[in-house]
């Protein structure tokens, strides 16, 4: 076993869904009604403390759009966690999961498929036209083997119960890891290029 200092967790999900909303409310504490589509990708790095280890947590926000799906290999890269993310208001968005399920199976390494943790995100319940319920999106995710939350960034309802949800199963996927991911950029357990980092390098 081995005691890792930092973990990335990854957001995908169709553009507008809060994404960027649920980064930021969980490191900043902060949500900003104006809408602001992300280019490509964008993270946001949180020291935690939990069970007496300080772990930094890089979050890493992607585009919605189809004119970014070419990055798809570079961002799932060291991934320890992914969210999959849909507003519940939004029937297309919830319907759009099975897409993004199917790409996040193709980028998880050969044979973690069964323990990588995958959590479903029903955001925006703090809005009333409400297209998608519970009882449905409980079921997608049952089905797809993922934990069900729902969220309202704007609210910050369950925000910090999701991110600590997302950092206590990567530790405890670690328990059953039987080597350490290695540097993407030196091949070494213990990353020397100084690009981890800044999230590039992540270790795999």
């Amino acid at each position: 076993m081995f005691r890792r200092s930092h973990l990335k967790i990854l957001l995908i999900g169709s553009s507008g869904v809060g994404k960027s909303a649920l980064m930021n409310q969980y490191v900043n504490n902060r949500f900003s009604s104006r809408y602001r589509a992300t280019i490509g990708a964008d993270f946001l790095s949180k020291e935690v403390h939990i069970d007496g280890r300080t772990i930094t947590v890089q979050i890493w926000d992607t585009a919605g759009t189809e004119r970014f799906q070419a990055l798809g290999t570079a961002l799932y890269r060291g991934s320890d966690c992914c969210l999959l993310v849909f507003d519940v208001t939004s029937s297309s968005s919830f319907q759009a999961l099975e897409k993004w399920h199917k790409q996040l199976m193709w980028q998880i390494e050969p044979g973690e498929e069964a323990s990588f943790p995958v959590a479903v995100i029903g955001n925006k319940t703090d809005l009333e036209n409400r297209e998608v319920f519970s009882e449905e999106a409980e079921e997608w995710s049952m089905l797809h083997e993922a934990t069900y939350f729902e969220t309202s960034a704007k609210a910050a309802t369950n925000v910090q119960d999701v991110f600590e949800w997302a950092i206590r199963n990567v530790l405890k996927h670690d328990l059953f890891r039987k080597v350490p991911r290695r540097c993407y950029w030196n091949r070494k357990e213990t990353c020397t290029s100084g690009r981890c980092r800044k999230g590039s390098g992540q270790l795999e």
